[in-house]
């Protein structure tokens, strides 16, 4: 990570001021890896009454079967108490549900412990969440409904539509880089600290440098636009055909193999195998989580059958993700703030420190959010 002359630069916390802390499902089965899985198990649910219907929720001290809420902004789920409740299954929606695992959510207020509104409320095509990590990479940056417990979650923009960036006020007039926030998000990724302190560069050039570097890290984290691709030569294929219900990981370094049982995948760069996120290993994880058997009788175990197709288009293109973001680290390493703009100097100018506004949600009043049992909200 970019280094400074002596330690005044100022945190994420303050440039970034809204977060939000992280989702809490409270139960598992609202997501999984596919969508077919969500619709089966909410038919399921519905299928089920009285003490089945109960067990199979999994009700916790804020969800029960009785609970009243309002609806997910921007969302069609029904708002009537899921003890009575017969209705379709609500569209499931994509989400982040790990560093680098993206999988599909209910979204359904119900179903949530803790869904966070104010994030629903500004999430779009145009939205950025940022995510704090505890270990390496530090932060992550998505442009899904983030739903990982690992640190505050802060959005690029504070309203629906690109409108208003989430960031100090002054701060990109006082850089005079760039009037972009989406620039200063891509020098945030390349430069952020492991104590989420971010040095600012005075150098244009050196800030330049760091912008190109952080889209490109954006761009990877995001797959958003074209989908990232390894040279010809490097780029990972199926070589001999997976399983119907794969139940071992095993990568041979030396052959650059990836094992799925008796299936392989190479070439897959040693870098991609190893690359950690919160100190494990993202690849092992990911497999994991589609190949770890459920409780028996929960409405988790309603899964595919058999491997399917897309897991293997996505466990290719995850591969290929994270080799091209191990070739970006020695770069972010070569990045060294010598002449930054310090806290100190941010709170002369007076960006900082920044108003108390600036840390709450704006208010969004441009659409109706239906409350419990079918109510008008107020909000």
């Amino acid at each position: 990570m970019p280094g400074v002359t002596h330690d005044d630069a100022p945190p994420l916390a303050d440039l970034m001021p809204w977060s939000v802390a992280p989702p809490r499902l409270g139960r598992g089965w609202p997501t999984a890896p596919d969508p077919a899985s969500l619709k089966a198990r909410w038919d399921a649910l519905m299928k089920a009454e009285g003490p089945e219907r109960e067990a199979l929720f999994e009700p916790t001290r804020s969800r029960t079967l009785h609970t009243a809420v309002g609806r997910l902004p921007s969302r069609s789920a029904g708002t009537e108490k899921l003890i009575r409740a017969s209705g379709p299954c609500p569209e499931p929606v994509r989400v982040l549900a790990a560093p680098f695992d993206e999988q599909w959510l209910l979204p359904d207020h119900r179903l949530i412990d803790a869904a966070r509104p104010e994030l629903w409320r500004v999430a779009d095509e145009h939205q950025v969440f940022v995510v704090e990590t505890p270990d390496a990479p530090f932060l992550l940056a998505t442009s899904l409904f983030p739903l990982l417990r690992t640190g505050r979650v802060r959005p690029l923009h504070r309203r629906p539509g690109a409108a208003e960036p989430n960031l100090a006020p002054g701060l990109l007039a006082h850089l005079g880089h760039s009037a972009d926030p989406l620039d200063f998000l891509a020098w945030t990724l390349t430069a952020v600290r492991p104590d989420l302190t971010v040095p600012l560069p005075r150098d244009p050039g050196l800030w330049s440098r760091g912008v190109e570097l952080g889209h490109r890290i954006l761009w990877l984290l995001r797959r958003d636009g074209d989908r990232p691709k390894l040279p010809g030569g490097r780029r990972p294929y199926v070589r001999a055909p997976l399983p119907a219900r794969p139940l071992t990981l095993h990568y041979d370094r030396e052959e650059e193999t990836l094992h799925l049982d008796e299936g392989r995948i190479s070439p897959v760069p040693p870098q991609a195998w190893d690359f950690e996120a919160g100190g494990v290993r993202v690849l092992e994880q990911w497999f994991t989580t589609r190949t770890a058997e459920p409780e028996p009788g929960t409405l988790s175990a309603i899964r595919p059958t058999t491997w399917p197709q897309t897991w293997t288009s996505e466990l290719l293109e995850l591969i290929t993700v994270l080799a091209l973001l191990a070739e970006v680290r020695p770069q972010q390493e070569e990045l060294k703030v010598t002449d930054p703009i310090t806290t100190a100097e941010l709170r002369e100018a007076g960006v900082l420190p920044v108003p108390d506004r600036a840390r709450r949600p704006a208010s969004i009043l441009d659409h109706d959010e239906e409350g419990p049992e079918g109510q008008l909200a107020l909000i």
